[in-house]
């Protein structure tokens, strides 16, 4: 289809890597958390936004780019490692009734994780390495192949942010009684992202 190579597969392989845990559903767990719907699905958009650049950046050679110059690639590693680690120092460490560290307007959300899905090493990852495996040389049809996978990989990313944040403003509306555990998952989604953090700095 397009030039893409089983492209079942692809689909099914895009829902995996949704699925898997990482600062992506984090941000859209707690965008969702803090600032209803709204602040998640601006959270959605903006991992649909990152996972666009760098799907783009590596149609156009960036891939190639950071195999031939392994310290691109290191820098890459520790820029999101520094970023990560920054967010969840700043969640562990918040008081309550602090400023939250997302800020409830979608736009930061959006923003937000936008970074966050820029420097998400499993993104980084899959669009880098796994997805160039989708291509199929002999039905290549040049940038119609390249939209056909952007538009699939927006529109499932759009419809699991969607169910996860309705899923996630479900259970948020009956845990707002009790404001320890907003406190708790909040403590905890920062050793989560710090934890993210270190992995990216020591990974190979």
């Amino acid at each position: 289809m397009f030039g893409v190579k089983d492209y079942g597969a692809f689909v099914v392989a895009i829902l995996i890597f949704l699925a898997i845990p990482g600062p992506g559903n984090l941000a859209l767990i707690t965008s969702t958390g803090k600032g209803g719907i709204k602040g998640g699905l601006g959270a959605t958009f903006g991992v649909i936004a990152g996972d666009q650049v760098l799907m783009w950046a590596a149609v156009a050679g960036v891939a190639t780019l950071l195999v031939a110059y392994p310290a691109a690639f290191h820098a890459v590693q520790w820029a999101g490692a520094v970023y990560l680690a920054w967010l969840g120092a700043r969640m562990l460490l918040a008081k309550p009734g602090s400023a939250p560290i997302l800020h409830i307007e979608p736009h930061h959300y959006f923003k937000q994780a936008a970074v966050i899905t820029l420097l998400n090493p499993k993104a980084i990852v899959f669009y880098m390495a796994f997805f160039p495996l989708f291509v199929d040389p002999a039905r290549h049809a040049g940038l119609l192949t390249f939209a056909a996978m952007a538009v699939t990989v927006a529109v499932l990313t759009f419809l699991y942010g969607l169910t996860a944040v309705l899923l996630t403003h479900f259970l948020a509306e009956r845990m707002r009684a009790n404001p320890l555990i907003g406190r708790t998952l909040t403590k905890l989604a920062g050793v989560c992202l710090i934890g993210f953090g270190v992995k990216l700095a020591v990974s190979k």
